[in-house]
């Protein structure tokens, strides 16, 4: 067994969350040694939960739109790791799902991204990631942070979370589609190329 297999089965094996979730517990990430782009995103939804496939939702369909790549390379680990804030669906929370746990992140992130020495492409979709690898760097809001997008370049590139309830945030801000959509699609042919 792999140090990567052997990693995969602890994460796969992980509990330190159970008591805080009100159903089983289910990571939920995918990664390989020659992985080029990390994916780092919330956490799973009940959908994702419940396929144990990460981003297997109408998330997941605009996600994989925006980067520019079908499912057969989304789902190759060599060219994408996918490794969320937190491995298991949070639950349901007032409006939405339930913050990602936070043990999760700082348990794996670090034990995984050591071994994924080929990463050319960080992508940090959503507050909890940006908030979580650009620390101090992050801007006040999440429209901010995205709005300056090529301050983080050529390392990270920072999104909103490609939910169907984002779709106001998204009429409100077309300069995203116009000129961070372009520029990903860019940078992901490049790291996979």
């Amino acid at each position: 067994m792999t140090s990567i297999e052997k990693l995969q089965a602890e994460i796969s094996s992980c509990t330190t969350c159970s008591k805080y979730l009100a159903h089983e517990v289910n990571p939920v990430c995918s990664f390989s040694k020659s992985s080029r782009i990390a994916i780092i995103g919330q956490a799973p939804g009940s959908v994702v939960h419940e396929s144990g496939i990460p981003w297997d939702d109408k998330s997941g369909e605009r996600l994989r739109d925006w980067l520019g790549v079908d499912n057969g390379q989304f789902y190759d680990p060599d060219l994408f790791a996918i490794v969320p804030m937190g491995f298991c669906y949070p639950g349901k929370g007032k409006s939405g799902d339930l913050p990602p746990r936070p043990e999760c992140a700082p348990q794996w992130h670090d034990k995984i991204f050591d071994q994924l020495p080929e990463i050319k492409l960080w992508i940090l979709i959503g507050s909890y990631a940006q908030a979580y690898y650009l620390k101090k760097q992050k801007k006040r809001t999440l429209t901010e942070t995205v709005k300056t997008y090529n301050e983080y370049l050529p390392k990270f590139l920072v999104l909103p979370h490609p939910s169907p309830r984002n779709n106001i945030w998204m009429a409100k801000n077309e300069w995203f589609a116009q000129e961070v959509l372009p520029v990903l699609k860019r940078e992901v042919a490049k790291a996979i190329r």
